[in-house]
């Protein structure tokens, strides 16, 4: 019989494995390498502008939320190429489906950066 590892194991585990896919998602995904490279723009300007704790929270989340959003996206993409490599209808509609979920993301995420960074440019 083969003895199981811990609850703190496991949990380590996953942790190395999490690791695992936001380098691969950051290091194969050209459109996370795209937002990723956005991401430490907004950043600079966060520091250059001086964002207060609360924008700094609503910044941090939003770029969260697009590169997670991004990473789902990249996920729905390999499972249906991966059952069904060749062009189908219902995988493109898929793929669209989850690219527009993406593109909702990435609009709120412009219109939150206008609405923190409009009013200290001009």
């Amino acid at each position: 019989m083969e003895k199981k590892d811990s609850f703190i194991v496991n949990r380590i585990k996953s942790i190395g494995f999490a690791f695992k896919g936001a380098y691969l998602l950051l290091t194969t995904e050209a459109s996370l390498k795209v937002q990723f490279v956005i991401a430490i723009i907004i950043t600079a300007a966060g520091l250059y502008f001086e964002l207060s704790s609360i924008e700094w929270c609503i910044q941090i989340l939003v770029i969260a939320l697009v590169m997670a959003v991004e990473g789902v996206n990249t996920v729905i993409e390999e499972i249906a190429d991966f059952i069904h490599p060749a062009y189908h209808p219902k995988i493109g509609l898929i793929k669209d489906l989850a690219a527009g979920a993406v593109f909702i993301v990435a609009i709120a995420a412009v219109v939150v950066g206008c609405i923190i960074y409009i009013p200290k440019i001009f």
